[in-house]
């Protein structure tokens, strides 16, 4: 019998484990932490016959170990995993461990610094729209190797894959690739703005038919050069792919969608439509199929999410948003004024645009986490005064709207600019608690 070490216990390292385990290997699992919920995980997965250690790192003295499948929260280039590769032992994630059971099924795999997870949400809803089984995974939320583990396999994979999965995952041939936007993200653990494109490219060069944002700057600047095949989409000018006109969202001179159909709020989310549009032409979807799952489709959590409403005042919930970037994509989605609640664990990047677009739009910042010193100090920089530093959402949601009301502001919107990872396990646990203290504000 085969075996195989998992290394890590989050939702991607479970669902390899009872891959492996259904498919004949014998397994054991790791994780470097401790905490009830891993605990709980322990018992359950020894329950189905998998060997769990918590609160340690293996040495790698079982020589017959074959494959080990490394967690996307374990950096590539680690001791531990240079050792492995070193003794010989293959070494790959579980999004390459699900391709591995599902390759022979197409796969629309979508990437990009921002807007992947609504571009890969909306695809899933025009697929099923159009009665196809095609499920949104990956670093959406659903593990791969948990769509490997149906008895019924799907007809698509529609797979939102982060740069820490495609550095683990180096056999993935898409049908269709998206690249959504490309700017500097996660430079801790990639270092260079090279390395980190080198890493999303990889993924979209292997991809057969791919598909190219002209309206973000560097993909219009130099996606042409790297992938000359390129399908285009654009929010002003006509392309080879959707483009708008006319209050239309167009492909191939064709009407598909009216734009007004579409609820999402802000520009980028505009884009996100455009690409998801034209991943679903080239998988030959109807436009009629097209029009009925971007009508239908509400959004994603955590990504400017609507929470509720309290005294007239909005809460938005834009979790996802884990750097600079994305914060200044929240924030140019917000209409007027805002209470903005910014910070967690802060992230290398270029903040400049983000700030003085909180000098325009934000009536007060509320800071929170390792990050709240360093923005205070950043928006110093800029001569923008009206921030406070609160430490925790738990002060924060009810202080802004304390001071939405009296300065008479209308929303409040939970954009972080930086990881969860000071005060929550992920960006999905923060923008629970955040929708939480919301709902219980006037409890």
């Amino acid at each position: 019998m085969p075996i195989a070490h998992v290394l890590g216990l989050g939702k991607s390292g479970v669902a390899a484990a009872r891959l492996l385990k259904s498919n004949g290997w014998q397994v054991a699992a790791s994780d470097q932490g401790t905490n009830p919920s891993l605990m709980r995980q322990r018992d359950l997965l020894e329950s189905e016959g998998i060997e769990v250690t918590l609160n340690s790192s293996p040495s790698w003295e079982d020589t017959s170990i074959e494959l080990i499948i490394v967690s996307p929260g374990i950096p590539w280039d680690s001791p531990i995993l240079q050792k492995a590769r070193n003794l010989s032992i293959e070494t790959i994630g579980e999004v390459e461990l699900g391709w591995q059971y599902l390759h022979k099924i197409p796969w629309l795999a979508i990437t990009g610094t921002n807007g992947k997870t609504t571009t890969t949400a909306l695809v899933a809803a025009i697929f099923q729209a159009a009665g196809i089984n095609a499920p949104a995974c990956g670093n959406i939320g659903v593990p791969v190797c948990d769509v490997a583990l149906n008895s019924q396999l799907p007809d698509w994979i529609i797979a939102e894959i982060s740069s820490y999965q495609i550095e683990s995952a180096p056999s993935i041939n898409p049908q269709i690739g998206v690249w959504t936007t490309f700017t500097p993200d996660h430079l801790n653990r990639h270092r260079t703005v090279e390395a980190y494109r080198d890493i999303k490219y990889s993924l979209i060069k292997r991809s057969r038919q791919i598909i190219l944002n002209s309206d973000d700057q560097y993909l219009s600047q130099h996606g042409a050069s790297l992938c000359p095949q390129a399908v285009w989409t654009s929010c002003t000018n006509s392309t080879n792919g959707a483009y708008i006109e006319a209050g239309w969202v167009k492909f191939a001179d064709q009407d598909v969608v009216a734009v007004h159909k579409f609820k999402l709020i802000g520009q980028h989310n505009l884009q996100n439509l455009l690409m998801a549009v034209t991943a679903a032409k080239l998988a030959g979807i109807s436009s009629e199929a097209i029009a009925a799952g971007v009508a239908e489709f509400n959004g994603v959590a955590h990504r400017l999410e609507y929470i509720c409403d309290r005294q007239g005042v909005q809460f938005i919930n834009d979790s996802k948003a884990t750097n600079y970037d994305a914060a200044l994509v929240g924030l140019q989605a917000i209409e007027n004024t805002t209470i903005l609640i910014a910070g967690g664990e802060p992230k290398t990047g270029e903040p400049q645009a983000w700030l003085e677009l909180i000098k325009q739009k934000a009536a007060k910042v509320l800071l929170i986490g390792e990050a709240a010193p360093l923005f205070a100090k950043l928006l110093q920089g800029v001569n923008y005064s009206t921030y406070e530093i609160v430490n925790t959402l738990e002060v924060a949601v009810p202080r802004s709207l304390t001071l939405a009301v009296s300065l008479k502001v209308k929303t409040v919107l939970f954009s972080p600019a930086c990881a969860s990872f000071d005060q929550f396990a992920n960006f999905e646990q923060r923008g629970d608690r955040f929708r939480e203290l919301c709902l219980d504000i006037n409890a």
